[in-house]
């Protein structure tokens, strides 16, 4: 896992984006571990913590740009798979916000952070800190 975790983490997209999309895929499976982990360093890098009290809600409000909205679906629909399809659309709005390379980057960091909360919401190996 830190392996596939370092692997995430060495990408083009920004820290502060991939913060946001790691703590909206912990919210949603329930990883407190990770939602408090990436919460912090969402803050501790800069973020405002606003957006992150309003990250369940951000369809409707005003504090994320489109690159960061298409991340969030991306995020929602990946981590709820098992409840319906990624559709054409969500990927489209997501291909128009980031390069091809940059999509492939955001997809494995998803990808990532659902393995990291289904170890950390199961097991629950890491105390909080």
């Amino acid at each position: 896992m830190n392996a596939l975790d370092a692997a995430a983490r060495d990408t083009r997209l920004e820290a502060g984006l991939l913060e946001l999309v790691r703590t909206r895929a912990s919210q949603i499976n329930g990883c407190v571990y990770c939602v408090d982990t990436h919460t912090r360093d969402a803050t501790g890098g800069g973020d405002d913590p606003r957006r992150l009290f309003a990250l369940p809600v951000w369809r409707e409000a005003p504090f994320f740009t489109a690159r960061e909205r298409a991340a969030l679906e991306l995020t929602e629909a990946m981590t709820r798979l098992s409840e319906a399809p990624v559709g054409d659309d969500t990927i489209a709005r997501a291909a128009a916000q980031f390069t091809d390379v940059e999509l492939a980057e955001l997809i494995w960091s998803i990808t990532v952070i659902n393995a990291w909360n289904m170890l950390g919401a199961t097991a629950r190996p890491w105390p909080l800190s």
